[in-house]
C-alpha cells in the first residue's frame, strides 16, 4: 500500500464511521488507552535516581543472558501467499484480473486484491467504505472450500523442504531449511527461489518468502519484497542487528496498536534498537515477560527450535453479520454453527466436553459462555442443546458475531479417559439401592468411557432419553469457571461476600441489603435470602452461620467462586453445587483422617488392639478416598 494517501484513507474511513456503534467502540476503547498512557507516565514519573540505576543493572543482565542464547546456525524461512483469497477468485475466474478486487461484503472485508489495495482498500475493512475509497470495487463471496483445496497444495510442497513445517494460517508458513541446504549443498537463496517455483507450478499462484536465523526476522522479511519476491537475511550478528536497528517496532509480531502508543507515548520508543536504548525503563514499568520479550527484540532474537507437535486443544468457528437482535435468525446462525463445529470435529476424530459461546454485541462488547458437559460430543444435535442454553440466558440481545468454540479435547477413538460420576447421580442410586434392596435391578451405561453401574429406576425419572443417546445427551451439564469469561460492566466481585449469619433476615439484590418484617419471615429458625423475585430458605441452625454457605447472588453469580450461570439452568447449578459439596466432603474427611485429634473424636472412636503403623503409611500415600467408601463407611457407621 506504498503511495497511499493515508491521511485521505482515514479521513474517509473517520466520516463514514461517525456516530456508529463501531466509532463509539472505538473511542471507548482510545479512553482505555489513554488511562494506560497516563498511568504509566505517572509511574515513569515515580522513579528516582536509584531506582533506575537498579533498574539499568538488571538490564544489562538481561541483555547479557539474552545475547548468550543467540543462535545463529538454523536458517528460517516465511512463507506467505500473495493476496491469497483474491488470487485463488482471479484463478478461477480469469476475467476479474487487473480488476479492483474485494472478497467479502459490504459488511467486511476478508482481502483484497493489489489493484484495490492502491485506493487504501484493504483487509478488515468494511465494504461500504471501501466503495467509497474505490468506487469500481468488485466485490465476490467468500469460498474457504476453494481456499483449503489450494492450500492443502501448497502444504505438499512444504512437506518436500520441511516435514515438520508450521502452519499458521491457510496462506502462511514457516519452515526450517537448514537440512535441506546442507544435505542437497544449495544456498538459501537458491532454496527459497526453487520453492516458490514449486508453488506456483504446482498451484499456479505466487508466493513471497522471507529467510533470517529466527522465525521473527522471517516474518518480517518476506514483507520487504511483495508481492512474489523474497528478502534473504544472512546468519550473520551484525547483519541482524543492523537490520533490526531501524525497523520499526510495529513490523514485528506481537506488538499492535496499542502496544505502539504506549512504547511511543511514554518512552519515545519507535524503533527497534530504541527498546535497547531504554531498558532500564522497559524493566522498570513492564512486567518482567514483557521485558524480556522487548528486549529480545531489540537484539533480533526469535524462535529457532521447531516447536514440538503438540495435541489440538480446541476447534471453533465464527460469524460476523449484520447487527440484529431476531432470535429466530440467531438460533439459526447458533444452528449453522453448530453443524460446522460438528463436522470440523467428525472429520478429525475428536470428541470435546467444554462448550464455549462467544457473542459481539452491536456495540462491540465480547462475551464468552462456557459449559462442561459430562460426557464427550461432537454431535451437531448435542452441541446445540447445550449451545442453545448459553445463548437463551443472553437473550435479549443485538448481536453481531457468534461463535462457538469446542475444548477439553480428546480421539473419538479412544476409550481411556473415564468421565466421573455426579454426586447427584450417586446419591440417587445410592438412595433407591437400599430402598429396594442390593440387589435391585440395574442397567449398565458402556457408552463413551462411562462405565458405572446406576439404578433403572433412577435413571428412567432422572434423565428422560433414549438409552441410545445417554453418553451424548446426558443434560447433567457440569459448569467450569473459564478465565475470559465476560463481566457485566459495574458488577463488582465484591458482591459474592453476603452476610447471612445475622439473627434478621435479609432481602440481597446483590447491591445491598434490608432486614424484613417478622411477618415476612418464614420462621424464626431460618435465613430468608431473596435473589430476584427468588426465595430460598436456609436452615440457621445448620447452615448459615457457615462462611463457606453457597448462594446466587444477583441470582446470577455463586458466592464461593464468583461464577455466573443464569436462572434458567438449574439442572446445571445443581451440579455446581454438588461440585463446592464434593470438595466440602473431601476437605471434611482430610481432616478427618489426618487432622489431629480431639477428646471428643478420641471417644467417638472404637478402641482398636490392631497396629496403626500400616494404616498411618498408607494414609499418607492416599490423600482422599473415593466417594462411593466414604458413603459405605458412612451406612457402616450408621
Amino acid at each position: 500500500m506504498e503511495g497511499v494517501d493515508k491521511e485521505k484513507v482515514q479521513k474517509v474511513i473517520y466520516e463514514m464511521s461517525k456516530g456508529s456503534k463501531y466509532f463509539e467502540n472505538e473511542q471507548r476503547k482510545e479512553a482505555i488507552t489513554k488511562q494506560k498512557v497516563e498511568h504509566l507516565r505517572a509511574q515513569r514519573a515515580k522513579l528516582t535516581d536509584n531506582d533506575i540505576s537498579h533498574f539499568q543493572k538488571v538490564a544489562e543482565n538481561k541483555i547479557l543472558e539474552l545475547e548468550a542464547s543467540r543462535d545463529l546456525s538454523k536458517i528460517w524461512l516465511h512463507t506467505d501467499m500473495d493476496a491469497f483469497y483474491a488470487a485463488v477468485e482471479i484463478l478461477e475466474n480469469p476475467s476479474l484480473k487487473g480488476k479492483p478486487l474485494a472478497v467479502g461484503s459490504m459488511s467486511m472485508i476478508a482481502t483484497a486484491s493489489y489493484e484495490a489495495r492502491k485506493f487504501g482498500v484493504r483487509a478488515a475493512m468494511p465494504g461500504f467504505i471501501g466503495c467509497r475509497l474505490c468506487p469500481d470495487l468488485v466485490f465476490v463471496r467468500p469460498n474457504f472450500e476453494r481456499y483449503s483445496y489450494y492450500s492443502e497444495l501448497t502444504r505438499k510442497v512444504f512437506q518436500r523442504y520441511d516435514p515438520n513445517f508450521v502452519a499458521t494460517s491457510l496462506d502462511e508458513a514457516y519452515l526450517n531449511i537448514t537440512k535441506v541446504c546442507i544435505d542437497r549443498g544449495i544456498t538459501v537463496e537458491e532454496a527459497a527461489t526453487e520453492l516458490r517455483s514449486a508453488i506456483h507450478q504446482e498451484t499456479g499462484l505466487t508466493c513471497s518468502a522471507g529467510v533470517a536465523p529466527n522465525r521473527m526476522i522471517a516474518k518480517v522479511c518476506s514483507d520487504i519484497n511483495k508481492p512474489n519476491g523474497q528478502f534473504v537475511l544472512p546468519n550473520d550478528r551484525e547483519a541482524v542487528t543492523t537490520f533490526v536497528s531501524t525497523l520499526p517496532i510495529r513490523k514485528i509480531g506481537g506488538i499492535g496498536k496499542v502496544t505502539e502508543q504506549l512504547l511511543h507515548q511514554v518512552l519515545g520508543i519507535s524503533t527497534c534498537q530504541e527498546m535497547l536504548q531504554k531498558a532500564a525503563f522497559l524493566c522498570a514499568l513492564f512486567s518482567e515477560s514483557s521485558a524480556d520479550f522487548f528486549l529480545s527484540v531489540g537484539l533480533g532474537l526469535g524462535g529457532t527450535d521447531t516447536p514440538e507437535h503438540t495435541q489440538r486443544k480446541s476447534m471453533s468457528c465464527e460469524r460476523t453479520f449484520r447487527a440484529t437482535d431476531d432470535c429466530s435468525l440467531l438460533f439459526e446462525k447458533l444452528d449453522n454453527l453448530a453443524e460446522n463445529l460438528a463436522d470440523d470435529m467428525q472429520k478429525e476424530c475428536l470428541k470435546g466436553r467444554t462448550l464455549t459461546l462467544k457473542l459481539k454485541t452491536a456495540s462491540f462488547e465480547v462475551r464468552t459462555r462456557a459449559t462442561t458437559t459430562q460426557n464427550y460430543i461432537n454431535s451437531k444435535e448435542d452441541i446445540l442443546i447445550y449451545a442453545r442454553k448459553l445463548l437463551k440466558a443472553e437473550l435479549p440481545l443485538s448481536l453481531r458475531l457468534m461463535g462457538l468454540r469446542m475444548s477439553h479435547l480428546r480421539d473419538e477413538k479412544d476409550s481411556s479417559a473415564q468421565t466421573q460420576k455426579t454426586l447427584d447421580i450417586f446419591f440417587r442410586s445410592y438412595d433407591n439401592t437400599n430402598d429396594n434392596g442390593a440387589n435391585g435391578p440395574s442397567i449398565t451405561n458402556t457408552s463413551g468411557g462411562d462405565n458405572y453401574y446406576t439404578n433403572a429406576l433412577t435413571e428412567v425419572n432422572y434423565v428422560e432419553h433414549d438409552a441410545g443417546t445417554v453418553d451424548s445427551t446426558d443434560h447433567q451439564s457440569f459448569f467450569l469457571l473459564e478465565e475470559n469469561l465476560f463481566v457485566p460492566e459495574g458488577r463488582n466481585s465484591d458482591r459474592c461476600s453476603i452476610d447471612v449469619s445475622s439473627s434478621n433476615p435479609c432481602i440481597c439484590d446483590g447491591l445491598g441489603g434490608k432486614e424484613l418484617d417478622e411477618d415476612t419471615s418464614s420462621s424464626k429458625g431460618t435465613d430468608t435470602v431473596k435473589f430476584d423475585g427468588h426465595l430460598t430458605i436456609y436452615n440457621a441452625t445448620t447452615s448459615s452461620s457457615k462462611p463457606d454457605q453457597h448462594l446466587w447472588i444477583d441470582d446470577y453469580i455463586c458466592s464461593l467462586c464468583g461464577f455466573e450461570l443464569p436462572p434458567g439452568f438449574e439442572e446445571e447449578r445443581q451440579e455446581h453445587s454438588d461440585f463446592h459439596l464434593a470438595e466440602k466432603l473431601q476437605q471434611e474427611e482430610a481432616v478427618d483422617s489426618t487432622g489431629p485429634l480431639s477428646k471428643d473424636r478420641l471417644a467417638e472412636r472404637p478402641c482398636s488392639t490392631t497396629p496403626t503403623s500400616k494404616k498411618l503409611k498408607s494414609s499418607k500415600e492416599v490423600k482422599h478416598i473415593p466417594i462411593d467408601a466414604f458413603f459405605d463407611k458412612l451406612n457402616k457407621n450408621l
